[in-house]
């Protein structure tokens, strides 16, 4: 750990009661100790998918299910964990093992991702929701600037394109595979690839409403092949 957890905690606005519990929030998993932080991303998860669903419930009042899970989505992914990670300068605390450091660990989006919910998983922990529901709003509303529905609204192949570019370093490629029925009835089908490998695939009315469902499944794909 390059920097000692007082630095953070003070970012964060928290003290943790048991250091225990921040300690295994940073602790990578090649780091090879008989915990890691693996456990508390799981939770820390599910904690800020119903964090943020609350928040953006009572903030756009008149927003239908649609669109609100569409600007969560926006937020409650990799890259947005990833800069909430960034902000905390959370890279410089992590617990890795030597080859994992050397290979670019505390810079790997996947890994800050991970580690930003492993933390909020562990406050949780210690101190319910409002105390994590308080904090992670806090940070969202700071790195975010503008939270307003133009701000939030990305949709899902402008994300996925930022993960893969973040993560591989390549733009997504869209493919029609098909397209189906008259003129004025006809529907698309169309492909995401990564490399060559397909990552979703959806049909749509048009090319466009097939590429955003292409990427929110490929979103979806990634995020559980990638904890």
């Amino acid at each position: 750990m390059h920097k000692s957890i007082e630095k953070l905690e003070n970012d964060l606005g928290y003290r943790f009661k048991d250091k225990n519990l921040i300690i295994e929030a940073l602790t990578h998993k090649s780091y090879k100790q008989p915990y890691d932080n693996e456990r508390l991303e799981f939770l820390g998860d599910a904690v800020l998918d119903l964090v943020v669903g609350e928040y953006l419930y009572f903030k756009f009042k008149d927003a239908d299910e649609g669109t609100l899970s569409k600007i969560r989505a926006s937020l409650v992914n990799e890259v947005g964990f990833d800069k909430l990670a960034r902000h905390l300068k959370l890279g410089e605390y992590i617990l890795l093992s030597t080859a994992e450091e050397n290979n670019g660990g505390r810079e790997k989006p996947s890994l800050l991702s991970n580690s930003f919910e492993a933390l909020m998983g562990a406050i949780y922990l210690e101190s319910g929701l409002d105390t994590v529901k308080k904090i992670a709003i806090d940070l969202i509303e700071k790195v975010h600037k503008e939270i307003s529905l133009d701000s939030l609204f990305r949709d899902f192949k402008t994300t996925f394109q930022e993960l893969t570019q973040a993560r591989f370093g390549v733009t997504p490629e869209y493919k029609v595979i098909a397209s189906r029925g008259p003129d004025h009835k006809k529907e698309f089908e169309v492909a995401v690839l990564v490399d060559g490998k397909e990552y979703g695939r959806a049909v749509g009315k048009s090319k466009k409403a097939a590429q955003q469902e292409a990427a929110k499944q490929a979103l979806e794909v990634v995020k559980k092949t990638n904890k």
